[in-house]
């Protein structure tokens, strides 16, 4: 990855691809009613990546910007683009202290433009794609990762209860249920012989930690899901809440903690940086998140990056044998036999350190 692609705008949107076009007036006439602040006519581009539900940027006569997140088209799975959820979690975090996009509209009527679809305030800002932060001076790293490690203590200290979200998940067995649904996902998808991956699913129903806890959990919380301000190291949103749910919160900051376990040829490797990169290790970064959200430590701290790394692997396996299938939705599909291989082989090392 280059410095160029390193740092994206979230400006930048292109003509909207044929496969996702949709009635952009009728669009314009329910935003009318709908949005206040919106003065027609509008005009509509897309943000291009992702592989779940296409996002848009919605621009209005008098230039101001909003975004526009909706199911994709075609036939779904009932529990998959759950632009709903999306919209109750950011309303429900909106003046919360946690960094989201101020939320206007969610209509789940289909026949406004074919699909259900959320509407919120364009936040401009940066996204950091390269975990190392290639073109950053050290201190700004520093603040950068600091910045993060604050967004994801302040979500995990909210009160899921007093701003509504009681019911936004199961409370308790959080990763019980991750490794049952990712085990059976992962013999579904099978293509191979795995040794680390069968290692993984006998390995972690027998050390589950006796601690079990709830919270209001991302499910995908990492640089790249987070616009900061144009200048300063400053979360501005959260973004790209579809895997929000209640869960456990170590399970949540040990998925953010991955870079510094697996190597990434686009977005680099954290594991190995010298101090004066500036970017903490894990186990400050770590230190960090403790003290936010009033912990001493974390005990069994090894249990949840496996859990995260099983997680992954399990997904990229499906990925894989949709690919093989020829049902995936990127051609880079074949490519993730290999991912799935890694994460599961870097898990169980872990367990073998004994770490």
């Amino acid at each position: 990855m280059t410095a160029e692609t390193a740092i994206t705008s979230t400006s930048d949107a292109e003509p909207i691809l044929p496969q996702h076009r949709f009635d952009e007036r009728a669009l314009e006439a329910y935003l009318v009613e709908h949005v206040p602040e919106l003065v027609r006519p509008i005009s509509v581009s897309q943000f291009i990546g992702g592989m779940s539900n296409p996002t848009f940027l919605i621009t209005d006569s008098a230039g101001k910007k909003f975004v526009m997140r909706k199911k994709p088209p075609g036939k779904l799975l009932p529990s998959a683009h759950a632009v709903d959820r999306e919209f109750k979690v950011i309303s429900a975090l909106h003046g919360s202290g946690v960094p989201v996009a101020r939320p206007y509209v969610l209509c789940e009527d289909e026949s406004v433009i074919g699909q259900a679809f959320y509407v919120m305030e364009h936040v401009q800002g940066r996204v950091f794609r390269a975990f190392m932060l290639p073109d950053m001076a050290p201190p700004e790293r520093a603040a950068i990762y600091d910045a993060m490690n604050d967004a994801i203590a302040t979500l995990h200290n909210v009160d899921y209860r007093a701003v509504g979200l009681a019911d936004f998940g199961r409370e308790g067995g959080y990763c019980e249920r991750q490794v049952s649904r990712w085990s059976k996902q992962y013999e579904a998808s099978k293509t191979e012989e795995v040794p680390a991956m069968e290692n993984l699913i006998r390995w972690l129903p027998e050390n589950m930690p006796a601690n079990d806890e709830t919270t209001i959990v991302h499910g995908d919380f990492r640089l790249e899901n987070m616009i900061f301000h144009p200048t300063e190291p400053r979360v501005l949103a959260v973004v790209d809440w579809e895997l929000g749910t209640l869960g456990h919160p170590l399970s949540d900051i040990a998925y953010n903690c991955l870079p510094w376990h697996v190597p990434d040829s686009h977005r680099g490797f954290l594991g190995d940086l010298p101090p004066e990169w500036g970017i903490p290790t894990e186990e400050e970064y770590v230190a960090a998140y403790c003290r936010r959200t009033g912990r001493s430590g974390i005990d069994n701290w090894p249990f949840y990056v496996v859990l995260s790394l099983f997680r992954l692997g399990a997904i990229a396996q499906g990925v894989y044998r949709r690919g093989l299938d020829g049902n995936a939705s990127s051609p880079a599909a074949i490519e993730r036999g290999k991912k799935a291989r890694e994460l599961a082989e870097v898990g169980w090392s872990i367990v073998e350190k004994g770490w």
